[in-house]
């Protein structure tokens, strides 16, 4: 009998890659560390993730751009190796301060920022506060968030059920329950893998900041927008579904289009087509076209 051959996992693969051609390495500040990924040279694009990933999951498609950008992805404050904030429920400014000492760090001064789900408001934030160092905002399936008085009784629904999941479940088993969702009905098992690769990897101080963020804060706070902004979902999103991105776009005045085939994680799902959205807004971005 011929020996078992083994064949790696899709997300064993996509580690090996991420260590090979996106590795992390950590900035040093004076009171915080921050974890970055970075690969190719040119124009930034800095990329924002949302409440249950990291900056791995945006591996393929910075991959994609790596020919025609500078790509930046962060671990968010509290996520991976990056130190959490000091507040225990940080608005969107707290976050958006660390971006900015991470630009400096980098000697980047204008960039496309991307910011997907929850990375949405932090985005806003950073762009309304600094204009001048955002090319162009790109917003992926973003989240409103709860802040508005007017939702308060779904801040207090979701956070109970945020908090009641962490503390009942663990993060490994959050990961295993909730990758699915994150997904469209009918995900490969290499997006499936990943979206629990990289939710499995949070740590709970920094996801308790980031729930504290998704329902005490509210991007529309952050508006209006001195930057041009554009606004893209998945057409199976089941977490910021187009019918609730859209009036979100119409509110920030920015165009709205549906990414096919993808779930809330499009960025996993279909990361070449994610990248060619983005290339394309830095090459609008670049000549100064606003849509």
């Amino acid at each position: 009998m011929l020996p078992a051959t083994h064949t790696p996992a899709p997300a064993a693969e996509l580690e090996a890659l991420l260590a090979q051609r996106f590795a992390q390495r950590t900035l040093v500040f004076n009171d915080s560390r921050q974890a970055i990924r970075e690969t190719g040279s040119g124009p930034a694009i800095v990329l924002l993730h949302g409440i249950g990933s990291g900056a791995g999951s945006w591996l393929e498609v910075a991959l994609e751009l790596a020919e025609h950008a500078r790509v930046v992805a962060w671990d968010a404050p509290g996520y991976g190796d990056s130190t959490p904030l000091l507040p225990m429920a940080p608005k969107a400014e707290d976050y958006a301060q660390r971006l900015l000492k991470t630009l400096d760090a980098l000697d980047i001064d204008q960039c496309l920022l991307v910011g997907h789900s929850l990375g949405a408001i932090t985005a806003a934030a950073f762009a309304r506060l600094h204009p001048q160092r955002v090319h162009r905002l790109v917003l992926i399936s973003p989240a409103r968030g709860y802040g508005d008085p007017a939702r308060d009784i779904q801040r207090q629904q979701v956070r109970n059920k945020r908090i009641t999941a962490l503390e009942q479940l663990g993060i490994t088993q959050m990961a295993a329950q909730r990758s699915a969702a994150m997904l469209s009905p009918r995900p490969t098992v290499k997006a499936l893998e990943w979206v629990r690769w990289n939710m499995s990897r949070l740590n709970p101080h920094g996801y308790r900041q980031a729930i504290e963020l998704l329902c005490g804060d509210d991007l529309l706070r952050h508006t209006p927008l001195a930057v041009p902004c554009e606004v893209h979902c998945g057409e199976a999103d089941g977490i910021t579904a187009p019918e609730t991105c859209l009036p979100l776009a119409k509110a920030l005045g920015a165009p709205f289009t549906l990414i096919p085939d993808a779930g809330h994680a499009s960025p996993i799902e279909q990361p070449c087509l994610v990248a060619g959205r983005l290339a394309f807004a830095l090459k609008e971005s670049l000549t100064g076209s606003v849509q």
